[in-house]
């Protein structure tokens, strides 16, 4: 494998850049695990970005001229609609960006054109990308299957299972080094004794900027059992497809109301009592909220953040009080 790295803003065919033997790299997982992400967001307003721009972005941009990153996948259609924009602050500073599209009405012709491009621009062919997307399966088996020890044993933390699962957008740039973390941890999962506490809800919307969410629902009495875009990230619901069907199935880049039936299969599969629906602040996403009030079938509590830390008080006492609701609300006898 190249030491070339490339940049990605967010979830992307994949197997195309490890097919082309070059490192993947989520800017977004750098950027978030980073030991000072605040000092990333205030480089990007130092060097202009609003300070009513989404924080993922700033980070993003900031994360990539940091680490003397050369190329990146920016996706156009489909994620942020900032990103054009970045895009753009990006090249200017002598970065190559490479666009790619997820079609908004998932059209199998033309994602399958986007797919192409993506190929021929790493010279590489479907068949090439089909064996890395068949090598890929057993990992992405038991990332599910952390998954499944989390709802369904209580063996894995909410924190545990969102990591192994955002960590899929690009194997942590290493998928041999990843796999075998991945595997010591199933092995200790294995010794740890099930458990049954804390009532069990789900985190959806893109994954949150605080950095202690977990710990805050943890500490307030809640299990977090599902996390939405997370899972999407793992391919999980579609390990056995051929490379096109597994990103037609991808939800997160379409519309939202294929989000919205996958989030209420997994509701009813994960007996799930609650929704939370983090939204970044300044971002068109927020405007979905709505639809997904409407459309899911449990209580949602929606929070928002803006830049990289603790989840704030006011954030922390209204959790604290959506949780009592729902546990108030399975103590009432029926």
């Amino acid at each position: 494998m190249s030491d070339e790295v490339i940049g990605i803003t967010t979830t992307i065919p994949v197997e195309v850049l490890l097919a082309a033997g070059v490192k993947p790299l989520d800017l977004n997982n750098v950027f978030i695990t980073h030991p000072d992400a605040e000092r990333l967001v205030l480089a990007a307003e130092r060097d202009g970005y609003p300070t009513n721009v989404c924080g993922w972005i700033k980070g993003i941009y900031a994360t990539a001229l940091q680490m003397g990153i050369k190329r990146v996948i920016a996706v156009t259609q489909g994620d942020c609609s900032q990103t054009h924009a970045m895009m753009e602050t990006l090249q200017a500073q002598g970065v190559e960006i490479i666009p790619f599209a997820f079609p908004y009405d998932r059209n199998a012709t033309l994602l399958r054109a986007q797919l192409q491009e993506l190929m021929d621009r790493f010279g590489v062919s479907w068949e090439q990308c089909e064996q890395v997307r068949a090598s890929l399966a057993p990992l992405r088996r038991l990332v599910a299957r952390i998954d499944e020890a989390t709802w369904r044993e209580g063996r894995v933390t909410g924190f545990e299972n969102h990591y192994y699962q955002v960590c899929c957008s690009d194997f942590c740039g290493d998928v041999e080094a990843f796999t075998s973390q991945v595997t010591n941890f199933w092995e200790e999962v294995q010794q740890r004794p099930c458990s049954t506490q804390g009532v069990r809800i789900g985190l959806i919307g893109v994954p949150p900027i605080f950095t202690d969410i977990h710990d805050v629902l943890e500490q307030v009495g809640a299990r977090v059992v599902f996390h939405e875009v997370q899972r999407q990230f793992t391919m999980a619901p579609s390990i056995d497809c051929d490379l096109l069907t597994q990103y037609l199935n991808y939800t997160y880049p379409y519309d939202v109301f294929g989000r919205i039936r996958d989030i209420n299969e997994q509701v009813q599969r994960r007996n799930i009592v609650g929704l939370i629906h983090y939204t970044q602040a300044f971002c068109f996403r927020r405007i979905q909220d709505l639809l997904i009030k409407r459309g899911v079938s449990v209580p949602v509590l929606t929070i928002e953040g803006d830049r990289p830390g603790a989840v704030d008080a006011r954030t922390r006492v209204r959790i604290e009080a959506f949780v009592e609701m729902l546990q108030g609300a399975l103590s009432f006898p029926s």
